[in-house]
């Protein structure tokens, strides 16, 4: 494919890194040079200074034969102009905007994004999609990952197994045995830093992160199987009340009404802001690094503490002060790439990448074939996909056994006229069932060949 990528700071880097990385040719637009010769040295891409809303630079970039733009600036009105010019003069296919301001994406004014209007096809919210995989994980504190697929009936989890981990050594051929009817499936093992498919034959170890696909009433007694029976989170403490610590405030006031926060906001303006915002938080102001604000939020009584600043390091250390003070779990938001490596071995216990976020469902749009869902894992070592079967797919009327799957491929879940079956050796795949498939990162081409349409073979 062709892509033309507007911004080329942490989020606009990111996808232009990963689509580069799988030959797709990729142009990026920025106003800084700096920038521009950073990712033109590092990357096979080419860059253009200029405003990624003018037409004579769109043009530079090639955008007359573009399939795709992608607008991750910092601006709001630059992406979507940047989106309004591709498709009114170039007729750019697919049309991709991050769009930040709530105020666009009120309710009433959903007709804005249309073609008749604002031809955008993708709207990216960072806050929302951020805020919505935190309040995720606080519904599953047992899960380091949690991702929801199929109608919100197939749930992906990634879990920790510790060494109390009732099901570690055991092979996963005899846990199909123990649990028949568990209606889950390990798809992925994280293990020294290698993410793989494991063989029935093979064990779980102690230290792996293991992920599993499992039907959406299954997932807590999946969890409580692997050792993790933790329960919602009753004391909350959010450290940053910027747009996704307000956004999660507000969505856990609606939705757990018998949750407890506290807030800690280093701005005093911000933090007299957010307290006009929110009905039943307390608002502490004061830096979450400073160990008598986080003794006055209580976070040695607190279940989870949620790091939700701008600052990365901000965001460790005060996970890490948190649980020393006595707080059950922590959660952090870490944009830089290298630091979720070493978050486990400093004790906190989940993270989110909001430029994983934004690269997953960027990737949705890039893949081919009838993809309705895509979910990166570690960095882009694997991804989780959703896809729709059609006649001419080789998956298609066998049973699963006979199917030879390449390795570094599994099939975790299988939605039917609104039911989730579980994978085993009988299942025959129908046309327009939706799957939920485990791919290594140098198999996902094959995922899509499996799911295209029969013109595309040609």
């Amino acid at each position: 494919m062709k892509i033309v990528i507007c911004g080329a700071g942490q989020v606009g880097y990111g996808i232009a890194e990963r689509l580069a990385a799988e030959q797709n040719d990729v142009s990026v637009i920025d106003s800084s040079p700096q920038l521009i010769n950073a990712i033109g040295d590092q990357l096979d891409v080419r860059g253009f200074v200029g405003h990624g809303a003018h037409p004579d630079v769109l043009a530079q970039a090639g955008a007359e034969e573009a399939d795709m733009i992608v607008a991750v600036t910092l601006y709001d009105e630059v992406n979507m102009v940047a989106c309004q010019v591709a498709h009114s003069l170039f007729n750019v296919p697919t049309k991709v905007a991050r769009i930040r301001a709530q105020s666009y994406l009120q309710g009433r004014w959903r007709n804005l994004f249309s073609r008749d209007h604002m031809p955008i096809d993708v709207i990216i919210s960072p806050e929302i999609e951020v805020g919505e995989m935190v309040l995720r994980r606080l519904a599953l504190p047992g899960a380091v990952e949690t991702v929801r697929f199929a109608d919100d009936q197939v749930v992906v989890v990634g879990i920790m197994c510790e060494e109390d981990c009732p099901v570690v050594d055991t092979p996963l051929r005899q846990l199909t045995e123990l649990f028949p009817d568990l209606g889950a499936v390990v798809v992925g093992l994280y293990r020294n830093n290698r993410l793989f498919v494991p063989k029935s034959s093979d064990s779980i170890l102690t230290g792996d992160l293991a992920y599993v696909v499992a039907r959406r009433d299954q997932v807590r007694r999946t969890l409580s199987i692997f050792g993790h029976e933790e329960p919602e989170a009753a004391k909350v403490i959010i450290a940053g009340g910027g747009n996704i610590g307000l956004y999660v405030a507000q969505a856990l006031e609606q939705r757990q009404t018998g949750t407890k926060i506290k807030m800690i906001e280093a701005s005093r303006e911000r933090a007299m802001a957010v307290a006009d915002d929110l009905k039943r938080s307390v608002i502490l102001h004061g830096s979450a690094l400073d160990q008598t604000i986080l003794n006055e939020a209580d976070a040695g009584d607190a279940d989870t503490m949620i790091a939700l600043t701008n600052e990365d390091e901000v965001n460790i250390l005060a996970s890490v002060m948190a649980k020393k003070l006595g707080c059950k779990r922590s959660l952090s938001l870490l944009n830089n790439p290298s630091y979720p490596a070493f978050a486990n071995a400093l004790g906190i216990d989940a993270f989110i990448n909001p430029r994983a976020v934004t690269i997953s469902r960027i990737l949705q749009h890039v893949r081919r074939g009838r993809i309705r869902g895509v979910h990166s894992l570690q960095n882009g070592a694997a991804e989780i996909v959703e896809a729709e079967a059609l006649d001419t797919s080789p998956l298609v009327g066998k049973p699963l056994r006979v199917i030879d799957l390449p390795s570094g491929i599994r099939v975790g879940a299988v939605f039917r006229g609104g039911e989730v079956l579980t994978p085993n050796g009988d299942l025959q795949i129908q046309a327009q069932d939706r799957i939920v498939i485990f791919a290594v990162a140098n198999r996902v081409r094959q995922v899509e060949q499996m799911f295209r349409v029969s013109l595309d073979f040609f």
